[in-house]
């Protein structure tokens, strides 16, 4: 056995073919744990890569394969033990990115990348397959070659996990490239470098007559690590033994109580699995810093907080004990009053905002200020989100909030976060003026590019701002599903009522397929009214809803008196923005 760090450029330049074996599960990748997360970390690779061409690569993790017996005469092939899902991902992105690089005549960083996903043809023979430098199980190979062939159709594949991870990173390539055209060479470059030469992964290579099959089973098996919370606790009983030099005189229940099963159990931090005590710890230790801790050097970090600042352990361990319970209350929807915002920071996903919440809950400010606080914080990332502005420098802002927060003072909280993220005027850290907010608002194809807790989020917040005191009830229903009102398959039945010229009828099909997705187009219903509306044609689906759906989203879509087509979704997006500015304010509307 052995080990190699190796980038794309190195993995997939040669003839070579990498085989998913027939053991492995299907792709089962998706975009809310692991696409959008990739984009993000590439995006930021790149984007720094502009400022700092020398910048240092990003860790993929590892992937372990075995060398396949062959002549001479066949290309090189390898059995993929491990890692497979990541391995392919990778590879539907250097796709993604080859094509979106073609369309624009980025000619020669498009044919550079094409050499890291197809092999040359003489290496096929009879079968074109042996193109793909990933080949993938069974169930997943159809959809697969028309993922990654730019000239075959994908849509008959819509419902296949590798399709739609194609799809959204060329959606998100094609948005990022657009946002500075006239840095178009540059981003192009920038782009293939990150994807290229700035991933990295360890490559573990076993004997060739290993057992796979054993291998796979070793390497998944669940082990117990050490985490770095085991490394704190172990600390603060030993250096609180120290200061008291009587180890019978120490009992660990007042110091430490972050160990039973709720703190132990993984949640998502980023693109990663943590304990929950760890992803707290990292952020009480950011808090208290007021600097950036990254997740695996918090041990280190804490045991030089305690040497420098002279704060006795047992302050230290209190201080960790009383943010812990702050930590849990909210995790566990303890404050009520604040829960909507809760469920939606949760949903956006943005931990790094949580040292500043923990800051809030726990700092005595009044609770009025808490609310301004937190409405100026959800616009600033709802909107910002809607614009698909960048994440990269969130670290940075929300450490900048805690020192401002800080020096202002819990009595003027709400008013210092207002005023400090207005602020904001570099583009990675602006809050969208309204006339940003709407351009992108009426126009984005906000299914495909936000993942579908975050679009329903959008929905739910327009719907629960449409009720009144005089509705039954005032917020609006979760867990709904998200219906194209015009269907994705607007063909089947909707093509009679299509604009334009009959010569013209392509183009006009083409700017449907994006506008099926925008928000004018998209409201929620429960699952059992999603299946029965389907594709059905507008007078159908309209008389459904009208008479089994009571939201206030869908009486706006009723009240259209003729047809629904392109003029009546854009009357609708333009009717749910003016909405969403009340729900989400720039500052001097908060």
């Amino acid at each position: 056995m052995k080990a190699d760090t190796l980038r794309p450029r190195a993995l997939f330049q040669k003839p070579v073919r990498y085989e998913i074996p027939a053991f492995q599960r299907p792709y089962v990748w998706n975009q809310d744990k692991q696409w959008e997360p990739l984009w993000t970390d590439v995006k930021d690779v790149a984007e720094d890569y502009l400022d700092h061409p020398n910048n240092k690569p990003h860790f993929m993790g590892a992937v372990v394969l075995q060398q396949r017996p062959n002549t001479a005469a066949e290309i090189e092939t390898r059995i993929v033990v491990d890692g497979q899902q990541r391995l392919t991902t990778i590879q539907l992105l250097l796709d993604a990115v080859q094509e979106a690089l073609e369309r624009r005549q980025h000619d020669r960083p498009a044919r550079r990348l094409s050499d890291l996903v197809l092999n040359d043809q003489i290496y096929c023979g009879d079968d074109q397959d042996r193109a793909f430098k990933i080949w993938p199980t069974l169930t997943d190979q159809d959809a697969f070659r028309h993922a990654m062939h730019n000239h075959l159709p994908s849509a008959e594949h819509d419902d296949s996990l590798a399709v739609q991870a194609h799809d959204f990173f060329k959606d998100q390539i094609d948005l990022w490239l657009d946002e500075a055209a006239d840095q178009g060479d540059a981003r192009a470059h920038a782009l293939e470098q990150a994807v290229s030469e700035l991933l990295e992964l360890v490559v573990i290579e076993i004997e060739a007559n290993d057992d796979p099959n054993i291998i796979f089973e070793t390497l998944n098996a669940r082990g117990t690590p050490l985490l770095q919370s085991d490394l704190i606790k172990n600390l603060i009983l030993h250096m609180a033994r120290k200061a008291i030099g009587n180890d019978d005189a120490i009992s660990t229940t007042p110091l430490w109580s972050l160990d039973d099963r709720w703190w132990r159990e993984d949640v998502q931090q980023g693109r990663l699995l943590r304990p929950r005590v760890d992803v707290f710890l990292n952020y009480w230790m950011i808090l208290r810093k007021r600097e950036q801790v990254s997740a695996d050097r918090v041990f280190f970090a804490l045991k030089n907080y305690a040497e420098t600042t002279g704060r006795p352990i047992r302050t230290i361990a209190s201080d960790i004990d009383t943010l812990s319970g702050v930590y849990r209350r909210l995790e566990q929807g303890h404050y009520a009053k604040f829960e909507t915002f809760l469920y939606r920071h949760k949903v956006m996903q943005v931990g790094v905002l949580t040292p500043v919440v923990l800051w809030l809950f726990s700092s005595s400010v009044p609770d009025a200020q808490i609310e301004r606080s937190l409405r100026a914080l959800e616009s600033y990332l709802v909107r910002r989100m809607i614009c698909r502005m960048t994440t990269k420098d969130y670290n940075q802002v929300f450490v900048g909030l805690l020192d401002y927060l800080e020096q202002r003072g819990a009595e003027f909280a709400g008013d210092a976060v207002v005023e400090y993220l207005a602020r904001q005027e570099a583009y990675v850290r602006e809050w969208p003026s309204d006339r940003i907010f709407e351009e992108h608002f009426l126009a984005a194809p906000v299914y495909r590019l936000l993942t579908r807790g975050r679009l329903r989020l959008v929905l739910e917040g327009i719907e629960g701002e449409l009720r009144t005191d005089k509705t039954e009830s005032q917020s609006a229903p979760r867990g709904l599903t998200i219906e194209h009102i015009m269907p994705q398959q607007w063909r089947e039945n909707w093509s009679e009522n299509l604009p334009g010229r009959v010569e013209d009828k392509t183009e006009a099909g083409l700017k449907r397929d994006s506008i099926v997705h925008s928000i004018g187009n998209l409201t929620l219903v429960n699952q059992k009214l999603n299946s029965t509306l389907s594709n059905e044609p507008w007078s159908e689906k309209r008389g459904t809803l009208n008479r089994y759906s009571v939201l206030f989203l869908n009486r706006m879509v009723l009240a259209v008196a003729s047809d629904w087509d392109e003029e009546a979704i854009a009357e609708r997006a333009g009717q749910l923005y003016q909405v969403a500015t009340k729900v989400w304010p720039h500052a001097d509307q908060i």
